[in-house]
């Protein structure tokens, strides 16, 4: 038991249960996890000292993440969802990633990938029914730090149709469109069809949607078109290209607008065109390159996409 606490300063709150919490995890299995959870516990303190959080307001906050935990299934994932909104995943991002010269910027993974897709040949078309947009050609060159060629490197790409939705979120699509695997020539090179994006909301039927309505935020974001690019021996780009002009570059609800990946396409031949080269990061030495998962119920995803 103790006291009522009202008029002592934030910092003097039952001091001891935050080292008493921390100090029980002497004999974690993991030394990554006892350090993250020694930040985790004290700044999670902090925040119930310095808000003077009610036992109502926890409870709220409870049910929330229990509502959100709720939504999540194989093709919606809530909990992703709330990290975008809140920048949790582009600082994570930031933190995360190597940038330097020749090494695009990355930005967020997004709730809706869903796992390499069907390869297609240089130039072919990601569409698996015919849209009523105006067509688009993608193409580039995938390098080293150094300006070289990356050949058969692996360019996963997704979007949404022009009705806003993926396809894992609309049945009347078919599964795959708008989504598709490719990979670079000898010279590095890759090209593929698709449409001109759209913006479009995130899912914001549920806690994540409710979360930003109370903020006073849209849940808008600009039209993009999803990159994931990987090849041995370099580390796994996670980014997208936004198309210049959009009324929500400045306030993407998930903050993944990065100067770097605004493009402006061109008209050639009648069709509206992109170029764009990518430049990949080496992969850092094994012990460099990540920790193992350090709880239970990891099911193997990859760490790009946190």
């Amino acid at each position: 038991m103790i006291d009522n606490q009202k008029g002592v300063p934030a910092e003097e709150v039952f001091p001891e249960l935050t080292r008493d919490v921390i100090d029980r995890m002497s004999n974690a299995k993991s030394a990554r996890l006892q350090e993250v959870m020694e930040v985790v516990i004290r700044h999670l303190h902090a925040i119930v000292r310095e808000s003077k959080i009610t036992q109502g307001e926890w409870w709220q906050a409870i049910d929330f993440l229990t509502r959100a935990g709720q939504m999540c299934s194989e093709s919606r994932q809530e909990l992703i969802l709330l990290s975008d909104i809140l920048g949790i995943s582009m600082l994570v991002d930031a933190v995360d990633n190597v940038v330097g010269p020749g090494i695009s910027d990355s930005t967020v993974l997004g709730p809706f990938y869903a796992g390499h897709q069907r390869e297609l040949a240089l130039g072919d078309s990601i569409l698996l029914r015919e849209e009523a947009s105006e067509p688009l050609v993608m193409s580039g060159n995938v390098t080293d730090p150094e300006g070289q060629p990356v050949a058969n490197a692996l360019i996963e790409v997704w979007q949404t149709a022009p009705n806003q939705l993926y396809d894992v979120q609309d049945t009347d699509q078919p599964q795959g469109h708008l989504r598709a695997s490719l990979r670079t020539d000898m010279a590095g090179t890759y090209r593929f069809r698709t449409i001109m994006p759209v913006s479009y909301p995130i899912p914001d039927d549920g806690p994540a949607g409710q979360l930003l309505a109370a903020m006073g935020r849209h849940p808008f974001r600009p039209a993009h078109i999803h990159f994931m690019i990987s090849a041995p021996g370099y580390r796994t780009l996670v980014t997208h290209l936004f198309f210049e002009g959009d009324e929500f570059l400045e306030s993407d609800a998930v903050f993944g607008v990065k100067p770097s990946l605004v493009v402006r396409p061109e008209v050639k031949e009648a069709t509206n065109t992109v170029e764009y080269n990518f430049g990949l990061a080496r992969e850092l030495r094994t012990e460099e390159s990540g920790s193992p998962s350090f709880v239970a119920g990891n099911k193997g995803i990859r760490s790009s996409e946190f």
